[in-house]
């Protein structure tokens, strides 16, 4: 796989956990990126190569810090299977949405932000997480490269910092695994998270390192509000505190 001269070689000296994240690029490069990313999932769209599976819609996962949240929307585009896969985890927090109501809105406009992602080198697959109980969303993702994968993350970090609190934007990169295998075991990642995952600190303060993005079993006990099976009327994810 070839990789674009200006992304970043991957430096696991500087992957250890609780080190600070790397640099986002400066802001014109990051438009440069983006409107490249815009341009090509605009093809993408046009030419029915991406895709909204339902599979995965409703899924609740849980994490490893006590909080869980479902899926709300897939995002797949045709492309044959990675060469490098790597499993990609971003997290952040919105500014001033606290209520039901405004999370709803911005699932239904969250839609508008593949022109943000899709169209970059290496993407495979997202699924859309709702907010956890502490108001954070993440995004799982399917990436082919982990270099690739760091590209996306530091020319994401501007448009997520115009909408989240930046302090809580974080990500972690696991080179070598799939997704999916990862969802179905999640103890298959032990042997691949440790000097070779590129990490951001915790976005939840006094958490367990790591807690944030290792996923636990599915028969595993969540948080008590928590149920397997589809959204309920009434109940389409976890409400974060006041």
């Amino acid at each position: 796989m070839e990789v674009p001269s200006d992304v970043p070689a991957v430096d696991p000296s500087r992957s250890r956990h609780g080190e600070e994240p790397l640099a986002p690029v400066d802001l014109a490069s990051a438009l440069g990126a983006l409107a490249r990313c815009a341009v090509r999932t605009t093809r993408l769209t046009a030419s029915g190569r991406l895709h909204q599976p339902d599979a995965a819609v409703g899924r609740l996962v849980r994490f490893a810090d006590g909080t869980s949240a479902r899926v709300y929307r897939e995002t797949l585009v045709d492309r044959p299977p990675p060469r490098a896969p790597a499993v990609l985890v971003v997290a952040f927090r919105l500014r001033w949405v606290r209520h039901g109501w405004a999370h709803r809105l911005f699932r239904l406009e969250s839609l508008l932000n593949t022109v943000l992602f899709a169209g970059f080198a290496g993407f495979v697959s997202k699924l859309w997480l709702c907010h956890d109980e502490h108001g954070r969303y993440r995004g799982l993702y399917q990436w082919d490269g982990p270099d690739l994968a760091l590209a996306y993350v530091r020319a994401l970090w501007w448009p997520l910092a115009l909408l989240s609190e930046p302090p809580s934007i974080t990500y972690r990169i696991v080179p070598g695994l799939w997704r999916d295998d990862l969802l179905e075991d999640p103890a298959s990642l032990d042997a691949l998270a440790g000097p070779d995952a590129l990490a951001g600190p915790d976005a939840l303060a006094g958490a367990p390192a790591g807690s944030w993005w290792r996923l636990l079993p599915a028969d595993l006990p969540g948080p008590a509000s928590a149920t397997v099976g589809p959204p309920q009327a009434g109940r389409d994810g976890p409400e974060p505190p006041s």
